[in-house]
């Protein structure tokens, strides 16, 4: 999956001459944390975020009398208080990847721009997260089964064609770790898994269930 694909394309921008109030009022009436700063061209320029505003708006409401306060704000504008330290991807980047730098980095969000350097989209966490529930076919309904696996060549195959042999589909798989142990997920087409899984199970396979790390949250 490509940033390009799964990537926001309709959202809210601002421009460096937009009042910091309208801009407070856009991101009041959404959910988004921050707005992305464009000038007419879609030249990505940088960011503003509601806690950028909410440093701005204060300072001045404290310092100054209240008309003249209220005139300071209306001629405040993104340009004064916008961040520029924006990190933006382009949108042939892996998903993973972008998901990567927003984890290490600790971002709610990333610019995506195009060869030309101007902005075509915005990727964000709620997006990261339906991307999580797509990839594992929650959707999709069915079923999941987990078993843990030895790091070697063919463990998939082998399983998928357990599978395969009963006749049953698999709606998605994934791969997880956790203190060195490989865990592996597939969900599904079947309402109860039992067959398959004690099939997958006398095949030397091990099937965890949340119990079995029932310890890691009640410890």
């Amino acid at each position: 999956m490509y940033v390009g694909l799964k990537m926001l394309k309709d959202f809210t921008k601002v421009t460096p001459q937009t009042p910091v109030l309208d801009a407070d009022k856009l991101l009041k009436g959404s959910d988004s944390w921050m707005l992305l700063v464009v000038d007419e061209a879609k030249n990505l320029l940088g960011y503003i975020r509601k806690e950028d505003i909410a440093l701005a708006l204060p300072s001045i409401m404290t310092t100054l009398e209240k008309h003249e306060a209220l005139y300071l704000l209306s001629k405040l504008t993104v340009q004064k208080i916008m961040r520029k330290d924006i990190i933006a991807v382009h949108p042939e980047m892996e998903i993973e990847q972008a998901a990567e730098i927003m984890y290490q980095k600790n971002l709610a969000g990333l610019a995506v721009l195009n060869e030309q350097q101007k902005l075509v989209g915005y990727i964000n966490r709620s997006v990261m997260l339906d991307v999580l529930v797509e990839e594992m076919g929650l959707k999709q309904g069915g079923s999941r089964i987990v078993f843990e696996v030895e790091d070697r060549t063919g463990v998939l195959h082998e399983v998928s064609g357990i599978i395969k042999d009963m006749g049953v589909s698999i709606i998605a798989t994934g791969t997880f770790y956790h203190n060195d142990r490989r865990m592996v997920v597939i969900r599904l087409a079947v309402d109860d898994p039992c067959l398959v899984a004690g099939a997958i199970e006398r095949k030397g396979y091990r099937l965890v269930s949340a119990a079995d790390f029932e310890e890691e949250w009640t410890s």
